[in-house]
């Protein structure tokens, strides 16, 4: 497995995994063909039971109940294969985003539920939370040294819902919300990749406490 999992797959291709994610996310982007969506579903079983380095292609294939040549029709290489099913994983996480703020009344309520659901759903997730645990460098040195650009993808999801904020009102209308997002990003982030031993990550009132005390006030809200 190479280690640049979230790294363009051609030179012509600019774009990181989480950026395809984000796209695929926004434009509601669903897998079409049934049976790569059955090759995307046993591959992610497989990942999440067994890890990627002990899985293989065969392993795939028997789990999707299809032959291994069908799985190299859908995707050339294992590396391939990882990519799809984890860029499915952070389009469905960036779906779920969208819908756990809707819950929130205000726009402090909505980073703060943000935050927590953020760290939540990356950490519950069997593959992505799994990876980042039993083989953080299959995954979170890509996220960090791809020039920026999964940061930047987040940052933009992240600043575009506090321009929302700010079209209604709801926060300042001066707040830099690029700025602001890039700092709640890279918050949320190094949580993710470096474990505290202050804060626990697994107490969803401790770290919507947090982010009450420390993100909020970023908000700079009216009045």
């Amino acid at each position: 497995m190479s280690p640049s999992l979230m790294s363009p797959s051609t030179p012509s291709d600019s774009e990181s995994l989480l950026e395809r994610a984000y796209l695929d996310a926004v434009e509601q982007v669903g897998d079409l063909d049934e049976t790569r969506a059955r090759i995307l579903d046993a591959a992610y079983e497989q990942f999440s039971r067994t890890g990627i380095r002990r899985s293989t292609m065969e392993d795939v294939a028997r789990r999707a109940k299809v032959s291994r040549i069908t799985v190299y029709r859908r995707f050339a290489t294992k590396d391939a294969l990882v990519e799809h099913v984890v860029r499915r994983e952070f389009r469905r996480y960036f779906d779920q985003f969208l819908i756990d703020i809707e819950q929130a009344g205000t726009a402090a309520d909505r980073v703060v539920l943000g935050f927590v659901s953020s760290l939540r759903t990356i950490r519950d997730n069997p593959l992505i939370g799994g990876l980042i645990a039993a083989e953080p460098d299959l995954l979170i040195p890509s996220m960090i040294t791809d020039g920026g650009r999964t940061l930047a993808i987040v940052r933009q999801f992240v600043a575009g819902q506090l321009r929302r904020e700010q079209r209604a009102g709801n926060v300042a209308a001066d707040l830099d919300a690029d700025l602001v997002a890039e700092l709640m990003v890279r918050i949320s982030a190094s949580f993710l990749s470096t474990p505290s031993r202050l804060v626990d990550l697994d107490d969803d009132e401790q770290l919507a406490a947090v982010a009450r005390r420390f993100l909020v006030p970023m908000l700079n809200t009216p009045g």
